[in-house]
């Protein structure tokens, strides 16, 4: 029935735009630029002008959400769809597939952002895994110019159904792959303006910004300045124009790796908490991501464009600095060659996981090999059970939050693993899918919208980390999150809970948005896919019901709903943990602030955990 409802709300959005937008006459361009991993308050006019001054000057959503599990990839299929993850099935950079990946090394868990791995998960799941249609595809098969431009795996995610063999017009897609056999295959008159330009068909490295460092030796100090001022020159230079010589409305994905990239592999504080992801390399990858922009918008006045297109930027997810404490796991009290004396290494729920279920633990991303003591898996991810080629318990490691898969559908081994998680001080919040049950201490997928049409496998318990502020007068540009990841203390991940991570920046500027307004409602990055796909008079068809709104109070005269908020809880566990879910509702769309055990996530102000001793 909620599901029914949310569709009938969206409807109704859509009916209160004005008869102009509706019919869309004349036709407007879009450009969609994402600005990986950007926290809305770390966005000033001193450390990003033109994107402080397109909110300012535009809409300023303040109240925005990245969706849970606060990833890339995840974030990347809700805004090239419209739809929540469950319905898209990418739960995380990082899933279990069921099936043995060749492009990601015949492992089971693949790291998804590769196009070679996107094609193969494709063709496994009847050609479209997310198993919706996507942004550029029904943009392209309406007639209109498409790009994407940009990071490597949610570029290729806006149109990653487009095929080489297939006859018709294509999108013009250039990521780290393009001029090589793994890349897009690009048009022969494309490719000739790009050699016109002096613009190699191969675009750089990243050369030292791709430098993580280890335990020892700190990561970059600079950004990804060289690369993307490529990107930023292809599509400034040749894309646009070239849209603008054809005559039709166009649409451009533009994905920044920064300031994502430099905040993930940032030096400032090598095993420290801070400066954590507020020194000058993350200032850098801010600063780089902003003079994209700056030079997009400049080519749209150099071509008299700007006046018929909308801008829309949205960062996929906000932000934290890595923790590796714990006083409570067993993994942090081993050794490691390459993992400081009290740390968690990489790895450690499934470590840790194996011992408390007692069972053997192999390694997905090694060819199955046994993860002996004082070990780790080679990328975290673990299979566990007595064969691993039928595993009875899957572990995808993905950061601040990770993927728990139980293939035979064990509701024993469930409770049994739940248990175990409640055990651990790094874990805040467990959500399980509603077919194992109801279980004390944990919510159901469900109320997150993780349980819909997926094509992929379900996880069956997803593990939410433990974070807090550092101390700053604005708590969520200081977030620390406990995260599962070869990065050491003191450099980025994202992925948890906290109101850290689901703060993304988000904005908006052109012909079909309001001038100066600040919109308080909330919005997500779900919202911003369906939006997208209706500025540009698309009509997709629909699989899953698990879909965004239109944000029509950010539009001339467009309807503005009431927001109302909501807290979930689940039942207290034997240890009085409990997870709490913090939302905003417009209609029966949701909006997830924060979730986890109180005290153990940022952004779950006024909640207490009841205090009892297990058992009692």
């Amino acid at each position: 029935m909620r599901r029914t409802l949310a569709l009938l709300s969206a409807g109704l959005c859509l009916l209160s735009i004005p008869t102009a937008f509706a019919q869309n006459t004349p036709p407007r361009n879009l450009i969609l630029f994402i600005p990986d991993g950007l926290r809305a308050k770390s966005v000033s006019p001193e450390t990003a002008p033109a994107m402080a001054a397109l909110r300012d000057q535009g809409v300023n959503f303040k109240n925005p959400h990245s969706l849970f599990p606060t990833f890339t990839m995840a974030n990347g299929s809700a805004m090239a769809t419209g739809h929540y993850l469950g319905d898209t099935g990418t739960f995380s950079n990082t899933i279990y597939t069921g099936y043995s990946v060749p492009p990601a090394g015949n492992t089971v868990v693949p790291f998804i952002e590769n196009d070679d791995v996107l094609g193969d998960i494709d063709n496994h799941f009847d050609g479209n895994y997310l198993n919706e249609e996507s942004l550029l595809k029904l943009a392209r098969d309406k007639g209109l110019s498409t790009a994407a431009i940009g990071k490597l795996g949610p570029t290729l995610l806006f149109d990653h159904t487009d095929r080489a063999d297939k006859p018709g017009p294509h999108s013009i897609v250039i990521d780290d792959a393009t001029g090589s056999p793994k890349g897009a295959p690009l048009p022969d008159d494309f490719k000739a303006e790009l050699d016109k330009l002096g613009l190699p068909l191969k675009p750089p490295a990243r050369g030292e910004n791709a430098k993580a460092g280890d335990a020892k030796t700190p990561g970059t100090l600079v950004a990804n300045v060289v690369q993307q001022a490529y990107f930023a020159d292809v599509a400034a230079k040749a894309v646009l124009p070239l849209f603008k010589q054809r005559g039709k409305p166009f649409v451009l994905v533009f994905w920044s790796r920064d300031p994502d990239g430099s905040q993930h592999n940032q030096g400032d504080s090598l095993n420290e908490l801070t400066p954590g992801i507020n020194g000058p390399t993350s200032l850098a990858g801010i600063r780089n991501a902003d003079n994209n922009l700056a030079q997009l918008r400049k080519a749209l006045d150099e071509l008299g464009l700007s006046a018929s297109t909308n801008i829309i930027v949205s960062a996929d997810h906000g932000f934290s600095t890595i923790s590796k404490q714990s006083k409570t796991s067993p993994s942090a009290k081993a050794s490691y060659g390459d993992t400081p004396a009290g740390f968690l290494p990489m790895g450690f729920l499934a470590i840790d996981l194996a011992k408390a279920l007692k069972l053997p633990l192999f390694d997905p991303n090694n060819g199955n090999a046994p993860v002996g003591d004082n070990a780790h898996p080679k990328a975290g991810n673990g299979v566990l059970g007595k064969d691993p080629a039928k595993p009875d318990l899957v572990v995808a490691t993905n950061g601040g939050s990770d993927l728990i898969y139980l293939p035979t559908g064990d509701k024993k081994l469930a409770g049994r693993t739940i248990r175990a998680l409640l055990e651990q001080d790094y874990v805040s919040g467990l959500f399980v899918d509603d077919s194992l049950g109801s279980f004390p201490g944990a919510l159901p997928l469900s109320a997150l919208n993780l349980k819909g049409k997926a094509a992929t496998p379900t996880p069956a318990i997803v593990v939410n980390f433990r974070s807090y502020a550092s101390g700053c007068a604005e708590p969520t540009v200081c977030s620390v999150q406990v995260a599962d990841t070869v990065l050491r203390q003191g450099q980025g991940m994202h992925g948890s809970f906290s109101r850290g991570d689901t703060m993304n920046f988000m904005a908006a500027s052109g012909p079909d948005f309001k001038a100066g307004f600040a919109d308080p409602l909330p919005v997500s990055n779900a919202d911003v896919g369906f939006t997208a796909a209706k500025l540009m008079g698309l009509d997709p068809t629909t699989k899953g019901k698990l879909i965004g709104r239109v944000m029509t109070e950010a539009m001339p005269n467009g309807a503005v709903p009431k927001a109302t908020q909501e807290t979930i809880r689940s039942k207290y566990a034997a240890n009085g943990l409990r997870t709490v879910l913090a939302m905003q509702r417009v209609g029966e769309q949701r909006y997830f602030d924060a979730a986890g055990f109180p005290g153990r996530t940022l952004g779950l102000d006024g909640e207490t955990t009841k205090q009892k001793t297990a058992g009692k």
